[in-house]
């Protein structure tokens, strides 16, 4: 059995004019991520589930290890790649797992229905159907963003510059362009994310060295959510 890869993941608030500045910098020794084409950049939009004592929501919050979530993710509103993500976190570090799910099956679960298994359908959709069934897990919340990747092979470092990150209830709206969402950061301000296995090389971390970035562990999920939770709670 392969032994999993956990990874260092730190995150970080950011005013736009620093991290634009960091970008800039970054960009002079990283390399961008192959997956970006022309733009530099792409849209990711996921739908995270959770089940009906929003255990991922609090669990989040009260930092509770180990935990995970699912995620349902498509990249620039695109119907031709979407993947399920588990992504679990223990002991400060991360670990993911995703497989591609169909086009089909992704629109049943935007409908509210439960999809049916069989024996050739991936272990990770069988645990997620499963969990649907026996924890009523079910799509609660889409978080969409612009991320600008840039990557260093040395240690599979990863550093992201992710903006106008938004919420949206209206899973059936997945794929939309223009799915109502709002804004949950103050204005001008985005995240930026550092991603590493074993180790951070010096140059990196002083790249990224300055007093106004804001660490946080919270995740882009319990940012969107809370919004539907106080919104769930009137």
């Amino acid at each position: 059995m392969t032994e999993k890869k956990w990874r260092h993941e730190y995150k970080y608030l950011s005013p736009e004019y620093i991290l634009t500045a960091l970008e800039a910098r970054a960009k002079c020794v990283l390399e961008t991520d192959k997956h970006t084409g022309d733009a530099g950049f792409y849209a990711i939009r996921s739908i995270y589930f959770d089940d009906y004592r929003n255990t991922c929501y609090f669990e989040n919050e009260d930092g509770t290890d180990p935990r995970e979530k699912f995620r349902i993710r498509a990249y620039n509103c695109s119907k031709e790649r979407i993947s399920l993500e588990l992504k679990q976190k223990e002991r400060g570090k991360c670990h993911k797992v995703s497989c591609p799910m169909s086009l089909a099956m992704t629109e049943e679960i935007m409908a509210g229905k439960i999809p049916r298994i069989d024996s050739d359908t991936p272990y990770l959709i069988k645990k997620l159907i499963c969990q649907m069934h026996s924890r009523a897990l079910r799509p609660v919340v889409i978080v969409s963003y612009e991320r600008v990747p840039l990557v260093y092979r040395a240690g599979n470092v990863r550093v992201t510059f992710d903006r106008n990150i938004r919420s949206s209830a209206d899973i059936a709206g997945f794929f939309a362009r223009d799915v109502p969402s709002r804004p949950i950061l103050s204005v001008n301000t985005n995240m930026i994310e550092v991603k590493f296995d074993e180790f951070l090389p010096d140059f990196i971390s002083e790249i990224l060295q300055t007093t106004r970035l804001s660490q946080t562990s919270f995740s882009k999920y319990y940012l969107c959510r809370r919004y539907n939770m106080a919104a769930e709670r009137l």
